[in-house]
């Protein structure tokens, strides 16, 4: 039996003193021994913990303890050592970046697509009165997505509202979103629903439910998960690798940040690339003054940065 859990989850509910709340749960997690990064809004919550069983155990008691939280759902994943260094909570304006700010407009705890249990995903997704829309970031979908998915050109889940007309040749279908864990489509079927899409529909605990209750079938790839693991196997009924090395193009299913603090970007290489290329995305980052000894992980505690002048296709993950 695994010694630690690592807890994913999120819940869309009005934190009245929400800043407070912050300052306030950082303290507890830190009493709990945990490890983590948690989001708090007055929207909700949004966070990724981890620590021993009986740590993880405490908190899940004390956050379904508190009635706001009720229909909370934690996601558990059995590791052998804690899945972050340091424990973060901060305070910010959403629990997941969107831009999407007005309530009368958006607001997952009014209106959202319909929600599918895993099972009923599966049932459902192959119909062709159907499109599979993967609503999570490049770097997140070249990891590993569904088969057959309809995935979108963006860096961040903020730049989603801008693809919505991209999207309009589907507004006669039925259209199944599905992103990590589902706090991402919570917001983006209710914006396609705003947006005239009358039969939206989400996953139900995203892709880290599906697997654990649907076995991960025709999930292809890995899925990508903002902790120091960055990826995860789901499909255990007809596994499948996808992803390229960013260097050479062999496949493999490795994501690294880039050695180079100041580039950070987020991509798969090959275990001989990785060595030839000292977890570096290019021979400019090779030659950074402030590269940093790569070992092999690819994972690198997060320090403060200089702001990124570099232009790249893929950029470091900022969400849970």
């Amino acid at each position: 039996m695994a010694k630690y859990n690592t807890l994913l989850y999120y819940c869309y509910t009005t934190i009245a003193d929400a800043e407070q709340y912050a300052a306030d749960h950082l303290q507890f997690c830190k009493q709990l021994g945990l490890t983590g990064r948690i989001i708090v809004a007055g929207e909700g919550l949004n966070g990724t913990v981890s620590g021993t069983v009986e740590a993880c155990q405490a908190y899940m008691d004390a956050i379904k303890a508190d009635s706001r939280f009720d229909s909370l759902e934690f996601k558990i994943d059995e590791v052998d050592e804690p899945s972050f260094v340091k424990m973060h909570v901060r305070y910010k304006s959403e629990i997941v970046h969107s831009g999407l700010r007005d309530p009368h407009i958006i607001n997952p705890q009014q209106k959202t697509g319909k929600h599918l249990e895993p099972v009923e995903f599966m049932e459902m997704k192959d119909r062709d009165d159907v499109v599979i829309l993967d609503v999570r970031s490049n770097y997140e979908h070249s990891l590993g997505k569904f088969k057959n998915a309809v995935t979108l050109d963006i860096d961040n889940f903020r730049d989603f509202p801008a693809m919505i007309n991209e999207l309009a040749q589907y507004k006669d279908k039925k259209i199944l979103t599905y992103c990590t864990g589902g706090i991402k489509c919570e917001k983006a079927s209710a914006l396609l629903l705003h947006e005239g899409f009358t039969d939206v529909y989400q996953l139900h605990g995203g892709i880290i439910k599906y697997g654990k209750e649907a076995g991960g079938k025709d999930f292809e790839g890995k899925c990508y998960v903002f902790d120091n693991r960055l990826s995860v196997d789901v499909n255990s009924v007809n596994p499948e690798v996808i992803s390229k090395c960013y260097n050479c193009g062999a496949i493999t299913d490795k994501m690294i940040n880039c050695a180079n603090p100041e580039c950070n970007e987020h991509f798969t290489q090959c275990d001989a690339c990785g060595t030839k290329m000292e977890g570096c995305c290019s021979d400019a980052c090779m030659s950074h003054p402030r590269k940093r000894t790569y070992d092999g992980t690819g994972y690198y505690v997060k320090v403060p940065q200089p702001v990124n002048t570099k232009k790249t296709k893929l950029q470091p993950a900022t969400e849970i």
